[in-house]
């Protein structure tokens, strides 16, 4: 692997381990729901999902985006624009829901996750792009037994972040390794071209990773 795409590999792998494995627990045999699934973390959410033996369902948006998920081994693709993720992941599990979530939106998600959610589900929230105030039925979490947390890598602390690393090193990159698991790039661009970088990311067309090379 040349070093221009390792650089896709550390906060994603980082962010993935920590929040689906380390906190949430995700074991073979459950379902991981994970929002954009077409996204840097969402492509090494479902990668390092499937490697360890869960069943995989993604939220993206078009048929592009969702075959480019369905090419990495997601099980269930729905497409936010014209269906109901809530809906669709109830029936595709028999109404049991999903026993992991990993959401990037936020408060525009938090009630309709909370519903997705498996008795002894747990919600981990990574990103706040539908907003930071929502409020929070706690009857449902509790009536679930459920967990919601919310964490990122920069407020950790070296020791948690040293943690993170060793577990990465030690799980992830055998994977890596073997060629089971491999960053996604949709494009190399140009420090000095970095609004164009921006301007693709805005646009919601790329699929992985946006790197910006010196």
């Amino acid at each position: 692997m040349d070093l221009v795409t390792a650089a896709a590999l550390p906060e994603v792998t980082a962010t993935v381990w920590s929040n689906v494995f380390m906190i949430s627990h995700l074991r073979p045999g459950e379902t991981l729901l994970a929002h954009g699934g077409s996204s840097g973390i969402g492509t090494m959410a479902i990668q390092l999902a499937k490697a360890v033996g869960a069943r995989v369902a993604v939220t993206a948006g078009g048929p592009e985006k969702l075959a480019a998920c369905r090419e990495l081994g997601a099980d269930i693709l729905i497409d936010y624009r014209e269906q109901d993720f809530v809906e669709e992941v109830r029936r595709a599990t028999d109404g049991a829901g999903a026993d992991v979530i990993l959401d990037i939106l936020g408060a525009k998600y938090l009630a309709r996750n909370l519903e997705t959610l498996a008795v002894n589900g747990r919600l981990a929230i990574i990103g706040l792009q539908g907003g930071v105030k929502a409020e929070l039925n706690l009857a449902t979490l509790l009536s679930k037994s459920a967990a919601v947390t919310a964490t990122g890598l920069r407020g950790r602390s070296l020791a948690q972040k040293s943690a993170i690393i060793a577990a990465v090193r030690e799980h992830v990159w055998p994977l890596i390794g073997g060629g089971r698991v491999r960053p996604i790039v949709h494009s190399t661009v140009p420090m000095r071209e970095a609004p164009e970088a921006h301007r693709v990311l805005e646009s919601s067309t790329h699929v992985g990773k946006i790197l910006l090379t010196t």
